[in-house]
């Protein structure tokens, strides 16, 4: 089996703080409103409140107390209210907060590193320590109508934590996993603005592995099982009240397989996290406080891992069928627990991985499930994020993708706070689940589709167009429609059109189409339409190959070079006719050769392209790989300072260089460039990449970190070689504009 170690990085532009000189005290546990009626537990498959009132959570999740900053990424740049209140506008009821539990020791103890918060932008959180910021968050969160639960992401407070398969590291053992959430418990225990605690990010680890984690009947370190029974039963005897969100594992042996195996097809695997096979055979026990357990996977799309199941033909009802109800979904469709889909999300390439954005966004919504997008940090490396790097505007293509799936109820959106709507007292986009009807609300149907008519057609495609829907007065809103081909659904849209592909020439189809509601009501179905495709070129349905090696080349501030390796068309085919170039799934261009230049763009802006090889009969390839490049920057000499240092002996050296963006924009795609004097020679570097001729040095920004936000920093480095005088360089420059030497 195939690893799916999935290096999602969570990318950061500044490096590790220091330590104050003294200890901070310990602040005290704060005041809020009287606690109770917000309350959350399980019924059956689904989420209730106290009066049994179905509820559904969706939102997303913001990082960075997990990481060595301690403190949530953006606040370097961006205020902590705005983005707050801009995420309850938006619709976001719950935030999954990733953390260490290095930190909750750390806060534990009254220790504190300094936290990475621009003050100018941030003058509320002056002075503050990082637990003194999450409480002062918290009060936001309570007066937009938030709820929040905890998720510890590592062991320790790292960047780059969740790599580490199990609960334990270091100095950091199980027991110090059990404490920390046991003194988190204690404190939060009459704040119900928290709502749970996500016991471990994605446990994982393959047969074989010298650490993984599995699951089973026993008492083993590594049982995942054992660990969350045992940490969940410790938080309720604190809280009982909190839900307690239970992850997967990575691989489950096969029937008949013991633990013990390391033979590579003894295993069922997926993501880290996804795995819930072993709950059938080995549910987890809370003892008395059973209803407050969900089941939490993880699932990702082929731009973060080229999974077995997205090669060939692939779509919903065959991910539905080969992964999703095997691993997890079982668990929801025999009614055995809720489930919260804790990470999901992907950049929008306009090809596969929105397809299977899609397909699970469309699931979330037919199934009712609540979910935690991941993310709403833009630097999250194989994702992106829900925020710009400007950690102000909002990646509106993704959004639009993600809205249906947030619940709402008479076209607003609905919070799971009784009292206060989501967005804060006058919201105009939210309301209270007060405010929502009987369980489960709204049940009538849109009205059924009309006027379903067909386009033009090509040898592989048929556009369809139809009218929209409405729903009932006080209803919950039409939040889309299904396509089928026959009685088997071909897509969904939150437009009142499609294109449907990978059709065969020459051939009649009989379409229709069903609305539905933000409650999950459907329509009946449209009047059927028959449509044919064009003959093509000859007898060719056969598309070209995908293209393949998408790269940029040196970029300016409004343009990028695109090039590709040239797709090939099938013996007899209508040969390559030309390429359409897509950014972030809109079509900006088309070219005959495997190359193309992006115009108009930004200064120091990512983009995301992707390219789709056509034929002279129609015929279309799926999309290449994404590809994430970089416009130049406008940096103006002085919007960057570096700080160098190097440690040397004998021959060798270590040097360190910390890169500072001083500017008012984001620098993005940075190059830095300096000489040495003394004929020094890099040897081997890190977060960068590295390349010298003669005396010249460059290095280039890595995925995780080539984007620096103002105020940001990010520190890379190398090993060296000199002859025995080791003079630092005096001048640096980032794409050619000098910087400040610190």
């Amino acid at each position: 089996m195939s690893s799916t170690h999935r290096l999602r990085a969570i990318a950061t532009s500044v490096a590790a703080t220091a330590a104050l000189a003294a200890p901070l005290v310990l602040g005290a546990v704060p005041a809020y409103a009287a606690p109770g009626d917000d309350w959350l537990h399980v019924s059956g498959n689904k989420i209730v409140d106290e009066s049994g009132k179905e509820v559904l959570l969706t939102g997303t999740n913001w990082f960075g107390f997990n990481a060595s900053e301690r403190v949530f990424h953006g606040l370097w740049s961006a205020n902590i209210t705005t983005i707050t209140k801009s995420m309850a506008d938006r619709g976001i009821n719950t935030v999954r907060v990733p953390i260490s539990t290095q930190l909750l020791l750390e806060w534990k103890a009254g220790t504190f590193l300094k936290p990475n918060v621009n003050t100018y932008a941030n003058p509320e959180l002056e002075g503050k320590n990082s637990l003194q910021i999450f409480d002062y968050w918290l009060t936001l969160c309570e007066k937009y109508g938030i709820k929040v639960f905890l998720d510890v992401h590592s062991a320790e407070a790292d960047n780059a934590g969740h790599v580490y398969p199990v609960w334990w590291k270091g100095a950091i053992t199980t027991e110090d996993v059990y404490a920390g959430w046991e003194w988190v418990a204690e404190r939060y225990k009459n704040n119900d603005t928290m709502i749970g605690a996500d016991l471990k990010n994605e446990p994982h680890g393959t047969q074989g592995s010298a650490e993984r984690a599995k699951w089973d009947g026993s008492t083993d370190k590594d049982n995942f099982k054992h660990f969350a029974e045992t940490a969940g039963r410790k938080i309720l005897a604190i809280n009982p009240n909190w839900l307690i969100f239970v992850e997967g594992v990575e691989v489950y042996p096969k029937e008949g397989v013991p633990w013990t195996s390391t033979g590579l097809t003894d295993y069922h695997g997926t993501w880290w996290g996804g795995n819930l096979r072993g709950v059938r055979d080995f549910p987890i026990n809370l003892g008395a406080n059973q209803d407050q357990l969900v089941y939490s996977p993880h699932d990702y799309g082929p731009l973060v891992f080229e999974q077995k199941w997205f090669q060939g033909t692939w779509d919903r009802s065959t991910l539905e069928r080969d992964v999703w109800d095997p691993n997890w979904l079982y668990l929801h469709k025999e009614n055995t627990a809720p489930l919260l889909i804790g990470e999901w999300g992907g950049f929008m390439d306009g090809g596969r991985n929105e397809k299977w954005m899609v397909a699970i966004r469309d699931l979330i919504v037919d199934r009712r499930l609540s979910h935690t997008f991941w993310v709403l940090n833009p630097n999250s490396g194989d994702t992106g994020g829900l925020l710009g790097y400007d950690w102000a505007t909002w990646d509106e293509a993704k959004y639009a993708l993600l809205k249906p799936s947030l619940w709402q109820d008479g076209g607003k959106f609905v919070g799971l706070d009784h009292q206060v709507p989501l967005g804060g007292v006058g919201s105009t986009t939210g309301k209270s689940v007060s405010d929502v009807g009987g369980q489960p609300g709204d049940t009538t149907a849109p009205s059924v589709p009309a006027n379903l008519a067909a386009g033009t057609a090509t040898a592989t495609s048929i556009p369809l167009t139809w009218s929209a829907s409405t729903d009932n007065a006080g209803g919950s809103g039409v939040s889309g429609y299904q396509v089928y081909l026959g009685t088997a659904l071909v897509g969904s849209t939150t437009s009142t059109s499609l294109t449907v592909t990978g059709l065969a020439a020459d051939t009649a189809y009989q379409f229709s189409v069903r609305a539905k509601d933000v409650a999950g009501n459907v329509s009946a179905t449209s009047a059927a339409v028959t449509a044919r495709t064009a003959a093509g070129s000859g007898s060719d349905t056969v598309a070209p190959s995908v293209p393949t090696g998408l790269e940029a080349g040196t970029a300016t501030t409004t343009s990028i070079p695109l090039r590709w390796t040239a797709s090939t068309d099938n013996t007899g085919g209508s040969g390559v006719a030309g390429y359409d170039v897509y950014r972030a799934g809109t079509l900006v261009g088309s070219s005959a050769t495997p190359s193309y230049t992006a115009t108009g763009l930004a200064a120091g802006t990512s983009y995301v392209f992707t390219v789709v090889a056509k034929d002279a009969a129609g015929n279309r390839s799926a999309a290449s790989s994404a590809l994430t490049a970089y416009t130049a920057p406008d940096v103006a000499t002085g919007s960057c300072s570096v700080t160098y240092t190097a440690n040397s002996w004998s021959t060798g050296f270590t040097g360190a260089i910390r890169i500072t963006n001083t500017g008012t924009s984001p620098l993005a795609g940075w190059s830095l460039a300096f000489t040495y004097a003394n004929g020094q020679k890099v040897t081997q570097g890190w977060s960068a990449t590295w390349a010298q001729t003669g005396s010249a040095v460059t290095a280039t920004g890595v995925a995780w970190n080539s984007t620096l936000a103002p105020g940001a920093s990010t520190e890379i480095g190398f090993n060296g070689t000199h002859s025995g005088t080791n003079t630092a360089p005096t001048a640096f420059t980032v794409n050619g504009a000098t910087c400040t030497v610190r």
